[in-house]
């Protein structure tokens, strides 16, 4: 079996969207489901050869080679609806920038303003790749009704909309953050016992 059934859920899953190379589903689970989901390369090939060994993915060509998609089987998708079915719990959130910041006034100013402004710059970069991805989800969701019926697009754009909104959240905390740490830093006392917001007379 696959390593964990959570990995087996993101590559069923993946593969019940459309058939794909080992290669191109490792991407596609990075770019589409990076905001909220990570498989490494070395979890997805095995799990494929653990689903392909238990007739839940087989090749489109059994004698190709490895460039050949895989496809989920009828298999496959009766044990993908089974794991979207268990129950799960959400683990605990560890996020080494806030646990650094808690103890922010160890270290130089400067370097928690160097966190922050990584922070931010990796926020913007977040949201503009979703609001990319959410064009081109919308897309598909159009494509789908024009073609008379709903089909899985408006579910994947509701997760693209979650990573969406939680990038541009990530935005505004740390455009606040820096701002109150720079408010802060301008109230400190300097070594003459004057005020660094205090202006020339």
């Amino acid at each position: 079996m696959a390593r964990t059934p959570q990995t087996q859920l993101a590559v069923l899953g993946a593969l019940s969207i459309e058939p794909m190379t080992g290669y191109r589903l490792r991407a596609e689970i990075v770019q589409t489901l990076g905001h909220f989901w990570h498989e490494s390369f070395g979890q997805v090939y095995p799990a494929l050869t653990a689903l392909q060994a238990d007739g839940l993915v087989e090749r489109e060509d059994a004698a190709g080679g490895s460039g050949t998609p895989f496809r989920i089987t009828s298999a496959g998708r009766r044990r993908l609806r089974e794991l979207l079915g268990e129950p799960f719990r959400q683990p605990p959130p560890r996020n080494p920038l806030l646990l650094r910041l808690f103890f922010g006034d160890q270290v130089p100013a400067d370097l928690v303003h160097r966190w922050l402004a990584d922070a931010l710059a990796e926020a913007e970069e977040a949201a503009a790749r979703c609001e990319r991805l959410r064009a081109e989800v919308e897309a598909e969701v159009r494509a789908e009704a024009r073609a008379g019926g709903a089909g899985g697009a408006r579910f994947r754009l509701v997760t693209v909309l979650a990573g969406l909104h939680a990038a541009q959240a990530q935005e505004r905390w740390a455009r606040e953050a820096l701002a109150l740490l720079a408010d802060g830093e301008d109230g400190e006392d300097g070594e003459d016992g004057t005020t660094g917001s205090a202006g020339t007379a």
